[in-house]
């Protein structure tokens, strides 16, 4: 009897530990790998209905609650690029209590920034929880899980740690942000080296964070001993309005200014860093490649390796000339690394990597070009970048 009573409490008690541990959608108590699969049934907090719904086998069902619309509809974007299905919006179908709802995939295992339109306007998910904090107008983000967790996912490992700095600038007259991250272990005895790294048109710091997951794209890199321990230091690239009609004009100049001015000594100041060229790099996605290449191969005082990623020009002869044509230009960089998308390589935004990579080629400059991954110009291509090529091959012959 005794033993039976010890069963039963056993056996209710792990019932109740798998209830109580096996969150469902969008519970957000964990960093889980697999946030939008409903495990329990429960609507997120404040949500109308469970939108996205991710399922084992990798499809995905959207719903919006929405009576008096007369369309709604998955707005193009990443979703369609890994679907293959061009920059059509995707139609959801109307139920009768005024639930609309579309089932799509499945997708690859990935992130995927998303938005709805509903009556042709463009709007987050309002059911989503998983939504970006961005220089735009919001989106929201679907998860896709695997098997497991991804290598951007957070895994039971060491962590490192990101510091959100904010400093005044005299270059833009104003309060400004800087994310830093630090290896775990960090040791302030020691120096280390930095990769300041930049967003794209629109982008926050917080969105190589976020969206990015560079943090932990960084930890898992360590503890799988693929990567040098090293700083990352990602200020706000945003120095100018964006729709500004002299924007291409004035950024370089700008941005150039406040890395000298006020980003290299913040972190300089604050942590202890190799102070010369090949202890930096810079790199970048999309705009932040331009500035990268632009500001960075004028800069070699500052910057010995470089990460141009999904950007480059199609006229790079004349725009890159002086370094082009910098005849110990292979000296002074340690690393050059140019990369985009599959997706990329085989769309309008190859023309400009192209161009780079020409260029370099005419020149005999000394670089690795690389097209990985299954995305297009998103994030999915700027994470696959940075894990799979660029952070494991940065500082392989750094000497301090």
């Amino acid at each position: 009897m005794i033993f039976k009573n010890f069963f039963n409490l056993i056996f209710t008690s792990t019932i109740f530990l798998t209830a109580m541990f096996c969150f469902g959608q969008q519970a957000n108590v964990n960093l889980d790998y697999n946030p939008q699969k409903d495990t329990e049934g429960l609507i997120p907090f404040s949500a109308k209905v469970n939108s996205p719904e991710v399922h084992d086998d990798q499809t995905v069902t959207f719903r919006l609650m929405a009576p008096e619309a007369q369309t709604v509809q998955l707005n193009p974007g990443a979703i369609n690029t890994a679907l293959g299905k061009g920059r059509d919006p995707i139609p959801f179908i109307k139920e009768n209590d005024g639930l609309w709802t579309l089932t799509i995939g499945p997708l690859p295992p990935d992130m995927y920034a998303y938005h709805l339109r509903v009556d042709g306007v463009q709007m987050a998910d309002p059911n989503n929880t998983q939504a970006a904090f961005t220089a735009m107008p919001p989106y929201s983000q679907l998860i896709v899980h695997g098997d497991g967790p991804a290598y951007y996912d957070a895994k039971n490992v060491p962590h490192g740690n990101v510091t959100r700095h904010i400093y005044h600038s005299d270059v833009t007259q104003g309060e400004r942000e800087l994310y830093v991250y630090t290896p775990p272990g960090y040791d302030s005895s020691k120096k280390y080296p930095v990769l300041y790294l930049v967003g794209g048109s629109g982008e926050l710091p917080s969105n190589w964070i976020y969206d990015g997951r560079v943090n932990f794209n960084m930890d898992n890199l360590l503890t799988e001993n693929k990567v040098t321990p090293m700083i990352i230091a990602i200020p706000n690239n945003q120095v100018i309005h964006r729709n500004h009609p002299e924007h291409a004009q004035l950024t370089f100049d700008i941005f150039e200014k406040e890395l000298r001015s006020h980003v290299i000594p913040v972190v300089d100041e604050n942590y202890n860093t190799i102070k010369s060229p090949k202890g930096r790099a810079i790199s970048g996605l999309s705009m932040g490649g331009r500035h990268s290449m632009f500001i960075g191969f004028r800069s070699l005082d500052l910057f010995a390796n470089f990460g141009i990623l999904s950007a480059g020009d199609t006229d790079a002869e004349t725009s890159l000339k002086e370094f082009l044509t910098d005849s110990k230009v292979n000296d002074k960089v340690n690393y050059l690394f140019v990369g985009q998308g599959t997706k990329e390589a085989e769309g309008f935004f190859n023309a400009r990597v192209q161009g780079l990579v020409n260029a370099l080629k005419n020149h005999d400059i000394e670089h690795e070009y690389y097209v990985g991954g299954n995305g297009g110009h998103d994030w999915s291509t700027r994470r696959h970048l940075l894990y799979y090529r660029f952070l494991p091959n940065l500082w392989e012959d750094l000497d301090n």
